[in-house]
């Protein structure tokens, strides 16, 4: 049985993680190098860290916190957030990331994928997915969920696979910070839609939502924020939660 994972998301804006709701109204919430080092020791399966003001306000990820941040964690450490070349991965890479996601530069330039996959592998590549539901279905939001690209999620979740991505973190925006659970129709869609690793993200608001996403879809692991920034529930006690409910994950020992 393949074996779940629990992934903190740090949500960054200058300097600082920072939570909202639908992608907007955002409050500060402490300092990422903290925070993703408390995560690293307390059981998180993975780290992911964006830096979620980089492409509106044109300018890279903040490298000096992605070297602190990768100093400090001790679990495979992903990083997005103005990604636009092969180069800002190499930077990123080099950094102390083992993985790199992108999403509004993948969509002006599907070929990026391919060419950091075919430089670093697959495995490196995560290709982040905003998806809004429109009546036409769901469609694919970019810089930071403000922008419409017209683009169908499901087939655009094909099209990355089919250019090298390695895995797809899968964010619904009408969800996004509404605590009531992870949009299970969007993410059951896309995980069929793909062979790749999928990460749900997007509304989850207690330990049980977690069980649920992963009994009811076959998404790889499930990404959350809030809950744990803001010390409502910590990662032990959202595995102890998906043990009982008979998921199979890595234990966090506390």
């Amino acid at each position: 049985m393949i074996v779940k994972r629990i992934i903190p998301c740090l949500d960054v804006k200058e300097g600082k993680v920072v939570k909202g709701t639908n992608f907007v109204s955002l409050r500060e919430l402490g300092d990422p190098v903290q925070m993703a080092s408390l995560y690293s020791q307390h059981g998180a399966d993975e780290i992911i860290f964006l830096d979620i003001s980089a492409t509106n306000e044109g300018r890279q990820t903040m490298i000096d916190i992605v070297r602190e941040t990768a100093n400090q964690v001790f679990v495979p450490f992903t990083v997005g957030g103005g990604v636009r070349t092969v180069e800002d991965m190499t930077t990123l890479l080099k950094a102390g990331a083992d993985k790199v996601g992108m999403n509004s530069a993948a969509v002006a330039n599907p070929d990026l994928i391919t060419e950091g996959a075919n430089r670093f592998g697959s495995q490196c590549i995560v290709v982040a997915i905003d998806a809004k539901w429109f009546e036409d279905g769901w469609h694919v939001m970019t810089h930071g969920g403000k922008v419409d690209s017209g683009l169908d999620a499901l087939e655009w979740a094909k099209t990355v696979e089919e250019k090298g991505a390695g895995e797809i973190l899968l964010t619904s925006v009408d969800t996004d910070g509404v605590k009531d659970g992870f949009d299970i129709r969007l993410t059951k869609a896309v995980v069929d839609a793909v062979r790749i690793p999928v990460i749900a993200s997007g509304g989850c608001g207690s330990p049980e939502h977690f069980p649920e996403v992963f009994q009811k879809t076959d998404v790889s692991a499930a990404l959350a924020a809030s809950i744990f920034h803001e010390n409502t529930f910590t990662i032990g006690e959202v595995k102890d939660t998906c043990v009982r409910e008979g998921v199979s994950i890595r234990e966090s020992g506390f």
